[in-house]
């Protein structure tokens, strides 16, 4: 089973998560740093410091994607590095990057670069956050910063990545940073990162006119428990809107969906939107990335067994009642459903329902509870898991969908937001005591399927 000649292979991380070093060279706080030191707020206290020590291990790091024989690595650039406070440019910050960037060169490995993974400087976050239209222009002079430096080197840019969980994990559950529980914040936050997207887009035009450019985000099919219930129907449609087309839409088609705008005209999403924010949003894009993880099976009328997020409010804003109901898959770390097929589904949904644009899966993994086997990581889970999504991914393309690349999440394991330290993600085993790195089974599979293009018999797993 091969894949199409120069698909792109790789693995992804975000700055956060690996680099440390969070006071080091005039770096300031983000709102992680922040949420980090609320009691509570992350297992067992965990902070980004020193996560795995990447700041000072880059070039190991990079060594080792080398061995493993990745020809791309996706990496974000920290705000609170580039430019502290968000106020002028760090050339300490930047450098880092630079460095970076022409390490991978060095080994032949093509650096994406994404320009947000979650890291609003603190400043910025004082002042409304993205609940205030003015971070999208912050976002913009930071953009231009890294674009100015890093653009003759690098020749893929994405601006955002997963603005979902920006918006209604930070700003609507509170379970991300900066930790807010505000649904009018929440609206705002969407309105506002989309238009930082197409703001953060025209300074890549501006900058690298020749690289591609776009935008990651993260989907998933929403069906219904009950297709044959009309209450199970609507909370699938409302969080199909939520999850999904709100963002689709305003990037693919320059408009919100009138239905998301009517389910969340009590929270003022319209009210937000001036009149040449869409064409700014809309703006052509050279690629979409897309985050898949699994599915939601979702219900009006949840059960005690169905996942509920009953602790905390619902970032499912209008949704009164709602539970996400087991098939009965094998379930991740993080008790997520296994669905490659969900995956294909997802992109045959954007190759039918939105203009053609190429294709890229820009994260794609699973944390389990691996194992050492004499002296070594054993994951046979995680091997199964990317396999299986893989072979989904190539029915899409068999189908017809112009995907041209794959990014393994994660490259490291490292700090995983809330959930911190205690969920694995990597293909390569950290050692947080010591920082020694492990290339795990998942690994040395992945190495192969990239040497390959191509995948192995399923009975040789």
């Amino acid at each position: 089973m091969t894949f199409p000649t120069n698909f792109v292979w790789g693995a992804a991380t975000a700055a956060f998560q690996i680099e440390g070093s969070t006071t080091v060279d005039g770096r300031t706080d983000s709102i992680w740093d922040t949420f980090c030191r609320v009691p509570g707020a992350v297992v067992n206290g965990d902070t980004g410091e020193p996560a795995v020590d990447h700041y000072r291990r880059m070039r190991e790091d990079v060594r080792l994607m080398a061995d493993l024989g990745l020809p791309a690595y996706r990496f974000s650039v920290a705000w609170p590095r580039v430019r502290p406070d968000a106020g002028p440019v760090n050339s300490a910050g930047l450098d880092f990057y630079e460095r970076l960037v022409d390490t991978l060169l060095e080994h032949d490995i093509t650096p994406w670069v994404t320009l947000y993974h979650w890291d609003l400087p603190q400043t910025l976050e004082d002042q409304g956050g993205w609940a205030n239209r003015e971070t999208a222009y912050r976002f913009a002079e930071y953009a231009e910063s890294v674009l100015v430096r890093l653009g003759d080197r690098v020749s893929n840019w994405t601006t955002l990545n997963e603005p979902y969980c920006s918006a209604f994990l930070g700003y609507g559950n509170g379970v991300h940073a900066p930790g807010r529980t505000d649904p009018r914040a929440t609206v705002a936050a969407v309105h506002h990162l989309l238009l930082a997207h197409g703001l953060g887009l025209a300074a890549i035009r501006a900058h690298a006119p020749n690289a591609s450019a776009g935008v990651t985000v993260n989907l998933y099919p929403v069906r219904p428990a009950d297709p044959d219930s009309p209450e199970d129907v609507e909370v699938a449609r409302r969080v199909d809107g939520l999850q999904n087309r709100i963002f689709l839409d305003p990037l693919l088609r320059g408009a919100y969906p009138e239905d998301v705008l009517a389910d969340l005209e009590p929270f003022g999403l319209a009210d937000h939107i001036a009149a040449s924010d869409l064409q700014t949003i809309s703006a052509p894009l050279d690629l979409l990335g897309v985050n898949y993880y699994t599915v939601h099976n979702v219900t009006a009328r949840p059960e005690p067994t169905d996942r509920q997020n009953t602790d905390r409010p619902s970032e499912w804003l209008g949704v009164e009642t709602i539970g996400f109901r087991g098939l009965n898959r094998p379930r991740t770390a993080m008790d997520w459903e296994v669905h490659p097929d969900g995956l294909t589904e997802v992109l045959l949904r954007l190759n039918r329902e939105y203009p053609k644009i190429p294709l890229y899966i820009t994260e794609n993994g699973a944390a389990y509870h691996d194992s050492v086997v004499d002296g070594g990581i054993h994951d046979p889970d995680r091997v199964a898991f990317l396999d299986g999504h893989l072979r989904a991914a190539h029915a899409a393309l068999s189908a017809g969908v112009d995907l041209r690349g794959y990014f393994c999440w994660s490259l490291l394991d490292n700090f995983e937001w809330a959930e911190g330290y205690a969920k694995r993600f990597g293909i390569v085993h950290v050692d947080y005591e010591t920082q020694v790195r492990t290339p795990k089974l998942s690994a040395r599979w992945y190495s192969q399927v990239v040497r390959d293009n191509g995948l192995p018999a399923a009975e040789n797993l």
